[in-house]
């Protein structure tokens, strides 16, 4: 609702209806039996909340009322005290206690335990807050059963409480004196989640690029430790402090399954490479920025509180895009692309780098690979989804690292048998809108930035109406059409038609295009010295959406990798 009412606060919990966000903290009062959770201040508030906005008050005469009345009528059919409710009507209570519990279950609920280093509340976080959601389904149950005057036949055991679970703990880091503000906030520690979670926000879609900007961000933060939290996150092999306003709980769940969560051995004592302030108040012109510190190395990352920046390809994007500034600046190549070793039943295994901007088609060249493969294919292993880098070790050989441990897919691209089988560790995001996306985890952190050799590197082109597979002949024409980052735009972002990006990748190189293109001709210069096939498959998704023509051009990609 445009007009939702103002967020409502008590010391344990928090909800606020603009953002369908709400927070629970176990520190302040852990409920423990129904008749602690229907007296507590919490409550109250969440009953005032819903009779505000709920669409029955105009024809139930038990929304009218008021939540003190309200929570009388339920303390009243606990007790079978029957005159002081009936005259209600069970039917109408019961419809409107339908209608709360479902209001309740619409916010993405999230937990919180401090761990002031307790090995018991990390040991049984997870028990403290199953006991919680089990409260919350029994007092439902309880008033349902009540009214309608006997047992359930059939129960479901859904995440009546909490959608997710979330230790924290204060850590001291190598905290430059700017970054003082930081120096309250808590790190997420361990995270819980209850999948399949279904996700909704105020936008679905990312426009424009992150620009720099003359003043560091961090002059700007003055967030207190009960709003903002920390995503501690490995990205590759950097170390970033994800900062968002709990409003964005949406998007710092959801990281964990897309980047590791730094343990605190890698965060105490430690400056991180990346700092990204997610939920600022006011930034310039209300967009997304970034800031190089230089005098303490670190790139600074600012996203503003709006309606627009909810979409979680804002999170994922600010965190590469500074991830890849940090690379550019240790002479490494961003890689905007897909990474799969291929194992085939002839004994072979491949790596191959899938290279395109959004909606070039990368994950749909491995699919279409998947499905036309019959047994020749015994196992393609994600490396990385969407973004990596590839590097030069002590000997000056080029490998190739990942960045993500998940990857952030749209609903449309997956196959229902990928998205099925793993419906119930994925993290769907307006499951029921255009460009709808799942985030699922791929692989191990470990895998992800080991150095992996590169077999075959190729461009994802939608455009040509040709089908197939070409090799570039020489490295002059590879960088061209590489660098050219040419698409067509299929409103994935806010682009449509024909457009070209520097490199393919609006995070880093574009900002950076001076800096990237020295390590770009080193990069091609040692792939083709040693022999790396480097080319283009047409996947043909400008013209048609059928899959005949990618098919046909992953057949040709499978003898060439089967053969050669």
């Amino acid at each position: 609702m445009s007009n939702s009412p103002e967020a409502i606060e008590s010391k344990a919990f928090y909800a606020n209806p603009n953002r369908s966000v709400a927070v629970i903290n176990y520190n302040e009062e852990y409920i423990q039996d129904i008749f602690q959770l229907i007296n507590s201040q919490g409550f109250h508030n969440l009953v005032d909340l819903y009779l505000k906005e709920s669409q029955l008050a105009i024809t139930n005469k038990v929304e009218g009322l008021a939540a003190d009345k309200y929570i009388n009528i339920l303390k009243a059919i606990l007790i079978d005290d029957k005159p002081a409710y009936e005259k209600y009507g069970n039917e109408q209570i019961l419809k409107s206690i339908e209608d709360f519990y479902s209001y309740y279950r619409s916010y993405f609920r999230v937990s919180l335990i401090n761990k002031h280093s307790s090995a018991i509340v990390k040991g049984n976080f997870m028990n403290i807050d199953n006991r919680y959601n089990e409260v919350v389904i029994h007092l439902y149950r309880a008033i349902e059963e009540k009214l309608q005057g006997f047992p359930n036949r059939a129960y479901r055991q859904i995440n009546a409480g909490t959608n997710a679970c979330v230790l924290t703990q204060s850590i001291k880091w190598d905290m430059p004196k700017k970054y003082q503000p930081l120096e309250s906030i808590r790190f997420l520690d361990t995270i819980m989640m209850r999948p399949p979670m279904m996700m909704h926000t105020k936008s679905n879609k990312r426009e424009g690029v992150f620009s720099a900007v003359a003043d560091n961000p961090i002059d700007k933060f003055d967030g207190s430790q009960k709003d903002w939290f920390c995503f501690p996150a490995k990205i590759g092999e950097s170390l970033a402090f994800i900062y968002f306003h709990r409003d964005y709980f949406v998007s710092g769940i959801a990281l964990a399954n897309l980047f590791e969560v730094a343990d605190e051995a890698s965060i105490a004592g430690k400056k991180p490479d990346e700092i990204i302030l997610f939920g600022l108040k006011e930034t310039e012109g209300d967009v997304s920025h970034y800031y190089h510190d230089e005098e303490n190395d670190i790139w600074v990352g600012e996203v503003p509180y709006n309606d627009k920046t909810t979409y979680f390809g804002y999170m994922k994007k600010m965190c590469l895009t500074v991830h890849n500034l940090h690379m550019i600046y240790e002479n490494r190549l961003p890689i905007h692309g897909s990474m799969v070793r291929i194992s085939f039943s002839n004994g072979k295994t491949k790596s191959v780098v899938f290279f395109g901007d959004s909606g070039a088609g990368k994950s749909e060249s491995i699919e279409a690979l998947q499905e036309i493969a019959d047994d020749k294919i015994i196992n393609i292993e994600t490396i990385f989804d969407d973004m990596g880098s590839f590097a030069f070790d002590e000997k000056g050989n080029v490998y190739a690292q990942g960045t993500e441990t998940g990857a952030f897919v749209r609903l449309d691209d997956l196959s229902s048998s990928v998205a099925f089988n793993n419906m119930d560790r994925g993290i769907y995001l307006n499951p029921e809108l255009k460009n709808a996306r799942v985030i699922l985890p791929a692989n191990t952190y470990k895998h992800v930035v080991e150095h992996h050799e590169i077999d075959m590197w190729v461009y994802a082109n939608n455009y040509d109406a040709e089908i197939g597979l070409h090799q570039f002949p020489n490295e002059d024409e590879a960088k061209a059409t590489f660098i050219a980052g040419k698409r067509k735009a299929l409103g994935t972002t806010d682009e449509v038609g024909m457009s070209t990006t520097f490199f393919a990748n609006p995070f880093g190189p574009v900002q950076e295009e001076e800096k990237t293109r020295p390590i770009i001709d080193k990069v091609f210069n040692k792939l083709y010295h040693d022999g790396v096939y480097v080319g283009e498959i047409y996947t043909h998704l400008g013209y048609d959406k059928s899959k005949a023509s990618l098919h046909e051009s992953a057949q040709e990609l499978l003898n060439e990798l089967m053969n050669n």
